[in-house]
């Protein structure tokens, strides 16, 4: 019999795609492998329902609003797993606002449940724990948070990334540092408007002539008129693409935010100015940056349209930092080309 999988995971306009993203990309894996997946997903502003829906997987819709508490978020998730004709096996959380209370109920009611975090900020009542970050610390931040028997997946070799990644990785150039190309992006929603910064930033730079690809999800509220100022401006607009790698693999130069599409950067070498736009990206931003694998211009409200132009304008003079950038978020990747099976999809199926 076929494993019964349900992710538990939201997205929105304020929340951002990434945490429902980088959960499509492991469900795929998994239905794959011959697992029968499924989604239990809120309905708000900006989610990806109808998306998932799209990419071959059952959604089971949330219709409560977001002040109910995570007792009442996990009987919704109850009355899901009863609705099934299968016992549920694993139950993958992806969730920010949920922790060990609503792990421990949902858990009397499945096989084995599953978290993926990145925050560290929490106790969590599960069987496995998928955080692929990179911290100075990684290895020892869930210490008191998980029991013993918890089986652990830290730092960035476990990075669940989508199979064009690892495509765009066999064939990846040598970068030199100079930058014809430039890749602006901050993620599906983009909710501190940082694109239409950079887009003035790059009116003050039309003297020099970059290609530049900016890319934005349908839950950015201000997708369309993004659309409008990129034709306006001669630059190639994308919405809500299946083909990111290939434009990272491309770019010389990035501009996005921190986060999943952070590490995405990284692996393919990629050098980049990140801005936080989350208080969740905050220490990961400063320790990658540190480690010499990004730039880090800080937190979102700090910056303006001149601030982009001015790091616009350090790149261009900084082939060689570039290259050594590079050669750094390579290396904090570990390098890697893929496994034949993801070490998280084999403790799954082994499960």
């Amino acid at each position: 019999m076929a494993m019964n999988i349900l992710f538990r995971v939201d997205s929105s306009s304020e929340i951002g795609t990434g945490h429902v993203m980088r959960c499509l990309t492991l469900a795929q894996m998994l239905k794959e492998a011959g697992c029968t997946v499924s989604f239990a997903m809120k309905v708000c502003p900006g989610d990806l329902c109808d998306y998932v829906e799209s990419q071959g997987f059952s959604i089971f819709r949330l219709f409560y609003d977001s002040s109910l508490t995570q007792a009442a978020d996990a009987q919704g998730t109850i009355e899901i797993i009863r609705s099934f004709k299968n016992p549920v096996d694993w139950c993958v959380v992806d969730h920010y606002q949920l922790d060990q209370t609503w792990e421990t109920i949902v858990k009397a009611y499945v096989k084995k449940v599953m978290v993926i975090d990145d925050l560290a900020n929490r106790p969590h009542d599960c069987h496995l724990l998928l955080d692929q970050n990179y911290y100075k610390t990684f290895q020892k931040r869930y210490d008191g948070l998980v029991s013993e028997s918890c089986g652990l997946f830290l730092g960035p070799q476990y990075m669940i990334l989508r199979p064009e990644f690892y495509k765009a990785k066999e064939s990846l150039r040598n970068r030199n540092g100079h930058i014809q190309r430039l890749l602006v992006f901050f993620g599906g929603s983009d909710p501190t408007n940082e694109t239409e910064k950079v887009l003035h930033a790059l009116k003050e730079l039309q003297f020099h002539p970059l290609q530049v690809d900016v890319v934005v999800g349908k839950a950015n509220p201000r997708h369309a008129y993004i659309g409008e100022m990129c034709a306006q401006m001669g630059i190639r607009y994308h919405c809500q693409i299946d083909y990111l790698a290939k434009l990272m693999a491309q770019a010389d130069f990035s501009l996005g935010a921190g986060g999943v599409t952070m590490w995405e950067r990284c692996f393919l070498g990629l050098p980049s100015a990140v801005t936080v736009v989350a208080e969740n990206q905050r220490q990961s931003t400063e320790d990658a940056a540190e480690y010499g694998a990004v730039w880090n211009l800080g937190w979102h409200g700090d910056i303006k349209v001149s601030d982009y132009a001015d790091i616009l304008n350090r790149a261009l003079s900084s082939p060689d930092t570039l290259m050594h950038m590079s050669q750094k978020a390579l290396r904090l990747m570990g390098n890697g080309r893929g496994y034949a099976v993801h070490p998280v999809v084999q403790a799954i199926l082994e499960g």
